[in-house]
């Protein structure tokens, strides 16, 4: 958390009122997980260019500066608005960009988050951090065909190779609990031994369940707010996420939690069934 919708939500809420903007100062709080890589004071001045995504991290364009990289960590999240109607930097607050437009501001309790400063998307240091990230999930190039030929082989456990991120990307624990219940694949069941009838369904409730999530605002289980304060509600309708113990939606049985790679892991073990 926050994973591919909550970043994406992000990225929708920042777009349209940042572009064009003129950045006035940068200021820095606690440190991060990388430093800055750039003396803040060289950042200001530039003007702000159309903010991409890619998997979980944030591309914000500064014009001939280059960039700054984002990643909101586990427990981060970006506000944009006016400085005056902003609450005063807190303990939590580790990185502000004031702009001609309004004041941008990263808040992150427990510090994984980042904010890197990059010549270029395509150089170092973002080249490097992006570069073992797999397909886009929402875009056509993430197939059966792609999915069943990334996972020949693999011995681990479907959910984790799923959240290992270099086959797709963005789709994270809440979500591949999800995707992998509609898809009534057990996930237990090796990687490699998915047939291209199981890929085809995996890839289209993972597309599913992320498209639902967006509409939804993502997911807020404790830290996550939109760049305007809000809470996303896809938690709400989870069929298996959180759900310990109360009775699947389809068929009754109780859901079961287990734990795989030191993660939660929901499932129903009438529907999906190890083959």
């Amino acid at each position: 958390m926050p994973e591919l919708p909550e970043v994406e939500v992000t990225r929708l809420g920042l777009v349209d009122r940042l572009e064009g903007a003129r950045v006035r100062e940068v200021r820095l709080g606690k440190p991060l997980r990388w430093p800055l890589g750039t003396d803040p004071l060289a950042l200001a001045g530039a003007t702000v260019g159309t903010m991409q995504r890619r998997g979980k991290y944030l591309w914000l364009p500064l014009g001939a500066c280059g960039g700054l990289l984002l990643h909101l960590g586990m427990s981060g999240s970006l506000r944009f608005g006016a400085a005056s109607a902003l609450p005063p930097a807190g303990p939590h607050d580790h990185f502000e960009m004031e702009t001609d437009r309004g004041l941008l501001r990263l808040t992150d309790p427990r510090r994984f988050g980042a904010v890197v400063w990059s010549s270029a998307l395509d150089a170092a240091p973002a080249a490097t951090l992006l570069a073992r990230l797999g397909v886009e999930p929402l875009l056509p190039a993430f197939s059966a065909s792609v999915l069943q030929q990334g996972l020949r082989g693999r011995r681990v456990p479907i959910k984790q190779a799923l959240l290992a991120g270099d086959i797709v990307v963005g789709v994270g624990n809440i979500y591949c609990s999800e995707a992998l219940f509609a898809a009534g694949i057990d996930p237990r069941q090796s990687a490699g031994t998915l047939d291209r009838a199981a890929c085809e369904r995996l890839v289209g409730t993972i597309r599913d369940v992320l498209q639902r999530a967006l509409a939804a605002g993502g997911s807020t289980l404790r830290d996550f707010r939109d760049v305007h304060g809000m809470g996303g509600a896809f938690q709400l309708q989870a069929q298996v996420y959180g759900r310990e113990g109360q009775p699947c939606r389809v068929c009754a049985t109780p859901v079961q939690r287990i734990v795989q790679g030191q993660r939660a892991t929901y499932l129903c073990p009438r529907c999906q069934r190890l083959t």
